[in-house]
């Protein structure tokens, strides 16, 4: 009876062997894929980071166009009268002539 109680553990600790290498393996696997996602993530992060600067500098760059084409319409504005002044001008000249 003895005998068949230690061959019952030994049965029994052979397999705990078994499943605590399997699960220690699991935990190695784990373990890499943690370490996968962290890299991902951590890449992650330092894209948008990128893109956050990259965003800012195209709003920047739109801003400064915007203002830009304003201050050419004002200005395009201003050469527009001064043409029609000149053209009445000229034509008040001609017919005085």
């Amino acid at each position: 009876d003895a005998n068949r109680q230690i061959s019952d553990l030994k049965f029994k600790l052979a397999k705990s062997e078994q499943e605590i290498t399997a699960l220690e393996q699991n935990v190695i696997r784990l373990e890499g894929q943690v370490a996968r996602y962290k890299t991902a993530a951590e890449n992650a992060e330092r894209v948008e980071d990128e893109l956050k600067a990259e965003k800012r500098k195209l709003q920047r760059e739109l801003r400064s166009a915007l203002d830009k084409t304003e201050e050419l319409e004002v200005s395009n504005g201003h050469l527009i009268k001064r043409l029609e002044k000149m053209k009445a001008n000229r034509s008040a000249l001609l017919s005085q002539q």
